[in-house]
């Protein structure tokens, strides 16, 4: 005999000794199962003889579900990581059954997204104050005449005393299913019935109050603004009352205390349901509030206007290729050579000499330093008071002061642009930290406490050395202050960008909003709106919220309260001052040369010195007649 039919044989013998009730009950929830189309482990609590329970456990694990059976002092559930897999049926007129229940409410086995089918006497759980909220799969089977009625049973706040009922199915042993209605929460259980809802609002200036419906200030406390309409629409949604609670921070953990303070402290405590203002994911809250859904992609970043070219770079490098100078330098070197050689001959040939040369001082004399002088004198565009007499001299000092004059056009133009331009070349945070940029932060809540927190060695320098250097005062400011010396300074501002940007599109000027570049501080994703840890509600308002996004009134509401980046329609525009960092290479090159002047006429006089006492020292002299 093959073991299928071995199982065949006793089911046949078990349905036979069976009680025909048990049998149909049986099929009943087995069919059931296999309704919700899910994959189940069936964690049972029965007080039926042996042979029954071989039966319930015969047929189940045919219909290939998994079965396990507890103690009141056991695990309710399996070691299974997937919850939803996780059913629990328990005969409410056992022994221990209240003790079974209290643990399942201790242990929050109420929530989605365990199941439970219980029978027997339900005034067992009605007597009871077990938080079996309206996220719950709480299904209490009865049976009249054959037919299997089953409803769903929960309460709209663990206050309440009153259980709510919800039809699910109505099965009879011969005809099956006459009635089924799958239960999904987020759409069933929408209406909760004017039930009030505390709701924690974080709102960091007191005027916000008056402003939150009326789209003014709105680079004030806009996420708290944007997220209060919201919660509106979702009250209205969910047909719930709203109870307002004020913060003025969002929440960190008390030192010496596993409590939060701020919104985050009243949904952690109790005091709120449902927090208002959206929150950014951080670890430690993570283990004490639940996020059901992102409201808007906003982030806190440096923002700051794209530096000039002269604060990186030396402008007079940079108008020619480095090819070009070499070439510049080789015409030079070939024009003094060439100019040389013809002084050279212009002294020594006795007939032009003789005709063309005057010995005082207008004539060129055949020195390197002269005409180095005649080079630099064409390289400067200025004259120079001689020059070579002869024909060829003269065609070579032309040529020279044609090609330079072609070369300082072209230099003086390209440095009039280069003056114009900006760089891109600060991109992450090591260039902030290195670059000679001023840095400033916004001076809220949430901001002071990841800068004073960062532990990463490049953050922590910045905040150290640049935001809250030793021994100065911080540099946390209001936005009109930071953005401010953003447009007249090389300045870089940490800020919300919607605020940040809602400033600058209100001060600065149309060719000021181009080239504003952001670099990211805090690594963290788009805030989200927490909510109550383990909380009935938390399904509900996440199809909620995702039926806002859906419809488009999250785009709408944060179209009107969002301020994106200004775009740049002038890229060029108002006149500007040259600066002294602009033209910092030509002061080294004057205070060079002056200094060198110097060094040069001081060690001539006192070569001068040498030589006229050297003079008067020698025992020889001649004069007089002598």
């Amino acid at each position: 005999m093959t073991g299928q039919a071995f199982k065949l044989v006793v089911l046949w013998m078990l349905v036979v000794v069976v009680e025909s009730k048990k049998n149909y009950f049986i099929d009943f929830v087995t069919d059931f199962l296999d309704r919700q189309h899910t994959p189940t482990n069936v964690n049972s609590y029965l007080c039926w003889d042996k042979n029954e329970v071989l039966l319930f456990y015969t047929k189940l694990w045919n219909s290939n579900y998994r079965v396990r059976f507890f103690t009141p002092n056991g695990s309710l559930i399996d070691a299974s990581p997937f919850k939803e897999h996780q059913l629990i049926l328990i005969d409410l007129s056992c022994d221990g059954i209240e003790n079974i229940l209290q643990k399942a409410d201790d242990e929050f086995l109420f929530k989605q997204p365990y199941r439970w089918i219980v029978f027997g006497n339900a005034s067992t759980v009605v007597q009871k104050n077990l938080n079996i909220g309206v996220d719950s799969q709480f299904f209490v089977i009865e049976e009249t005449a054959g037919i299997f009625k089953v409803t769903a049973h929960y309460k709209y706040s663990r206050e309440s005393k009153q259980f709510n009922s919800e039809p699910i199915a109505l099965w009879e042993k011969d005809n099956g299913y006459l009635f089924y209605n799958n239960l999904v929460v987020g759409r069933n259980r929408t209406n909760l019935n004017g039930l009030t809802l505390k709701i924690s609002y974080v709102l960091t200036n007191k005027k916000s109050e008056k402003h939150l419906w009326d789209y003014r200030e709105r680079h004030v406390d806009t996420i708290s603004k944007l997220n209060y309409l919201l919660i509106h629409h979702l009250t209205d949604f969910t047909n719930a009352t709203r109870q307002f609670i004020v913060q003025p921070s969002w929440g960190y953990k008390q030192k010496n205390s596993s409590f939060y303070d701020g919104m985050v402290g009243d949904l952690q405590k109790g005091i709120a349901d449902l927090g208002g203002t959206a929150s950014f994911f951080t670890y430690d809250r993570v283990a004490v509030v639940d996020y059901i859904a992102a409201t808007y992609k906003t982030y806190m970043k440096f923002i700051f206007r794209s530096p000039p070219l002269s604060y990186v770079s030396n402008l007079f490098a940079l108008p020619f290729n480095i090819y070009v100078w070499y070439s510049c330098v080789g015409i030079l070197i070939l024009t003094c050579i060439a100019i040389y050689l013809v002084l050279l001959w212009e002294w020594k040939d006795p007939s032009f000499r003789k005709n063309f040369i005057d010995v005082g001082n207008d004539s060129m004399r055949p020195s390197v330093a002269e005409v180095v002088l005649l080079e630099i004198s064409a390289i400067t565009q200025q004259g120079s008071p001689v020059e070579p007499k002869s024909l060829s001299g003269r065609i070579a000092t032309i040529i020279i002061f044609i090609a330079v004059i072609f070369l300082y056009t072209s230099y003086s133009a390209s440095i009039v642009v280069l003056l114009q331009s900006t760089t891109d070349s600060i991109r992450t945070l090591e260039d902030l930290l290195n670059f000679r940029i001023k840095l400033g932060v916004e001076d809220i809540v949430y901001a002071h406490y990841y800068f004073k927190t960062a532990k990463e060695p490049t953050r922590r320098a910045i905040y150290e050395q640049k935001i809250a250097p030793k021994d100065q005062k911080p540099n946390f400011m209001s936005v009109q202050e930071g953005i401010k010396r953003v447009q007249n300074e090389f300045f870089a501002f940490h800020v919300e960008l919607s605020t940040g940007y809602k400033v600058i599109s209100d001060l600065f000027r149309e060719n000021e909003k181009c080239g504003l570049q952001e670099i990211t501080f805090v690594n963290l994703i788009e805030p989200w709106l927490p909510i109550q840890k383990n909380s009935n509600y938390k399904e509900i308002m996440k199809v909620g919220m995702r039926r806002i996004h859906e419809h488009g009134l999250q785009h709408r509401e944060a179209t009107r309260i969002y301020t994106r980046k200004p775009p740049c329609r002038v890229s060029h525009g108002n006149f500007g001052s040259v600066g002294l960092i602009d033209c910092y290479f030509a002061f080294i090159i004057f205070g060079v040369g002056s200094i060198f002047t110097l060094v040069v006429l001081g060690t001539e006089v006192l070569l001068l010195k040498y030589i006229d006492r050297k003079k008067r020292s020698s025992p020889f002299e001649v004069g007089n007649g002598r």
